[in-house]
């Protein structure tokens, strides 16, 4: 199938200044992240950065990555997104997958089974993934977003609280996962185009500003959400100088392979 990958770069970062632009082996991480989804990817698949900054548009260029310069005072990443869908010129029944800049070590396959949700849903407007939840201490973690689906594998609610959530489960406390296990949200998105354009003009939901999960806006306005459930989890992302310091190990001992698309 055809689709576009788009990785949105932001220079900005509290935790890991010019993170897009920070060295792993002598190139740039955002540039890492088009390589390595290139790499696992088929010809008709297109990766583009969609860029904040000059100095993130001239790094790509370099390398010989495609990338859009964008505007800086984009309030989310969807709506940095939708820019470069127009800056593009791709058409709303087009599909789009969104990997994050920071994941150097994500798995192609993952990002091209996502892409195919949309393909094989035609009445989804985004797609996503989860994994099972092996531990208590994640589950209870509300910096792990779970989700729960429908028989069709459709999202019903994503949380940061622990869901699905047993019925004596109050009386006992989290000491044990509940049956059948619990999944984890993995936070990449397939999105159709002409979807993608009209969400940020779309009203927060209430329940996206109590959970801080803007994929919630999407649900509340009807809209369903495909989800593919995966026995992996995926690389860990760069979120700070500690993270970036286990990548570089990583690539120094020699770069990871990617996955093989099927």
């Amino acid at each position: 199938m055809a689709f576009t990958v788009l990785i949105p770069a932001r220079l900005a970062s509290t935790r890991l200044p010019n993170k897009p632009l920070a060295d792993i082996a002598g190139i740039p991480m955002v540039v890492r992240v088009a390589q390595r989804v290139t790499r696992g990817m088929p010809p008709t698949v297109r990766v583009v950065v969609a860029a904040d900054h000059p100095s993130i548009l001239l790094a790509c260029q370099q390398f010989g990555v495609e990338a859009v310069l964008t505007r800086e005072d984009h309030p989310s990443g969807s709506d940095r997104l939708a820019e470069a869908c127009v800056l593009l010129g791709l058409a709303d029944e087009d599909i789009v997958v969104n990997v994050q800049g920071d994941e150097p070590l994500i798995d192609p396959a993952l990002v091209h089974a996502v892409a195919r949700l949309l393909e094989q849903n035609q009445g989804a407007s985004m797609g996503t993934a989860a994994h099972s939840i092996d531990s208590v201490q994640d589950f209870k973690n509300p910096n792990v977003v779970k989700v729960v689906l429908n028989a069709s594998g459709m999202a019903l609610y994503f949380s940061r609280a622990p869901i699905s959530w047993w019925r004596d489960g109050f009386a006992e406390g989290i000491q044990t996962l509940p049956k059948p296990a619990p999944l984890r949200h993995i936070g990449i998105y397939s999105y159709r185009v002409g979807f993608l354009r009209s969400f940020p003009s779309l009203a927060q939901a209430p329940m996206e500003i109590t959970e801080a999960l803007e994929q919630l806006r999407a649900l509340w306005h009807g809209h369903q959400i495909a989800v593919h459930t995966t026995d992996a989890a995926p690389g860990a992302g760069v979120d700070t100088p500690e993270d970036l310091e286990r990548v570089r190990r990583v690539f120094a001992a020699g770069a990871p392979p990617a996955s093989s698309v099927s």
